[in-house]
């Protein structure tokens, strides 16, 4: 009656009433829940509407096209264990490469739900792999010595959790960094807001991002390592890596203005990033890079400067109406202050649209007001490129 059904506040409620008069309530409100994390599941899983979640799973899941991902690193090993698998966000990725899958949590009701949505994509995609389900506290397990070739984990974080210190989540991330004496080839999923200090040397950090969307964070055993760090950008699965190399110049602002992607930023790789496109630094300390040129990289939004300015409110206001721009968008980087408040304050009137950047350069407040960079026109054919030493120079 419900499967596939969108079910709105006001529907749930009408569905409710009728289904009380031949159900039992408590079952009535379970299979409502449960239509609700299936509709809020369709941003992550193909098949939501048949599989089943409790609303922390739901939240914690990796999505099909994350946890795709971060399984390849595990083609072809035996037998790998999921741990701390909650609803198997991971598990039906894992069973497509490997041979054999250990999926282990300690919430009963989640590894049954688990085992479910390992089945639904089981029939639809093939996979032959087995599944083996077992209910445990994964810090009791012993694997030292078991056939197991790989684990991955994702421990579990408060709600909503972006960042996170060594003990806030469970198990605590140094047990999980610890896992390589039991087992060689680890992979943890770590809030995006991972501390760096907290990786062992040794270890790859991941920043994998939908889109500009970053998703999470992933930490690879030495065992499994191929970098130090990596941005990695979904659905095509774009890498950008750590490589050593001259200094990045810090200059005026060129002609356009290139916003790395938050994956590349996170991972701390704003500098390869520069020298990958030729680009320069406008500060130091800021993630923003420059361009005498329009740039088309996966891992940056260009926007063209119209005007760079300092920044003091009322003169860039006084700006943007001479300008003519009415509607705007504004982007903070290095700058405190309330991003709405200031839209309002700026009184904007006129027809013209903008993108106004609050950033520093070379540690002074400052403003550029820009325009998105369109891809039919703007961006150099290939071979048209400039090559590094044709590159305009800063601010010309």
């Amino acid at each position: 009656m419900l499967a596939g059904r969108d079910v709105s506040p006001d529907t749930a409620l009408r569905l409710a009433e009728e289904l009380r008069e031949r159900y039992p309530p408590g079952l009535v409100a379970a299979a409502l829940t449960q239509q609700a994390l299936r509709q809020a599941g369709r941003a992550k899983f193909a098949l939501a509407d048949r599989m089943y979640f409790t609303r922390a799973g739901l939240e914690q899941a990796s999505s099909d096209l994350t946890a795709t991902h971060s399984a390849q690193r595990y083609s072809g090993q035996s037998l790998v264990a999921d741990l701390c698998c909650g609803i198997g966000g991971n598990l039906a990725a894992l069973a497509t490469v490997a041979q054999n899958v250990l999926a282990v949590d300690a919430d009963l009701d989640a590894l049954r739900f688990a085992r479910h949505n390992a089945a639904v994509h089981g029939v639809t995609a093939g996979v032959a792999a087995g599944v083996t389900a077992l209910c445990a506290d994964v810090q009791d397990l012993v694997l030292t010595g078991s056939p197991v070739q790989g684990i991955f984990i994702d421990p579990a974080r408060r709600a909503g959790e972006r960042r996170l210190r060594s003990g806030d989540c469970k198990p605590p991330l140094g047990w999980c960094l610890g896992l390589p004496s039991q087992v060689a080839a680890i992979g943890i999923k770590a809030a995006p807001g991972l501390p760096h200090d907290l990786i062992p040397a040794g270890w790859e950090t991941e920043f994998v991002a939908v889109g500009r969307d970053l998703k999470e964070a992933l930490l690879w055993s030495p065992a499994l390592a191929t970098t130090t760090r990596r941005a990695t950008l979904l659905p095509g699965r774009q890498t950008l890596t750590f490589a050593p190399g001259p200094d990045v110049p810090v200059e005026a602002p060129g002609e356009y203005l290139l916003d790395p992607n938050p994956a590349v930023t996170r991972a701390g790789l704003v500098e390869e990033l520069a020298r990958e496109l030729g680009a320069w630094k406008i500060d130091p300390m800021i993630a923003f890079l420059a361009s005498g040129f329009p740039v088309s990289s996966p891992f940056a939004r260009t926007l063209r400067v119209i005007e760079s300015m300092p920044w003091h409110e009322r003169q860039v206001a006084l700006r943007l109406n001479q300008m003519g721009i009415g509607a705007a968008d504004i982007r903070r980087r290095g700058l405190a202050g309330d991003v709405q408040q200031i839209h309002r304050r700026l009184s904007l009137k006129g027809e013209g649209h903008a993108t106004i950047v609050l950033t520093r350069r070379q540690g002074k407040p400052w403003t550029l007001i820009c325009t998105p960079v369109t891809p039919a026109g703007e961006m150099p054919a290939p071979g048209q490129m400039p090559a590094p030493g044709q590159m305009p120079a800063p601010g010309q």
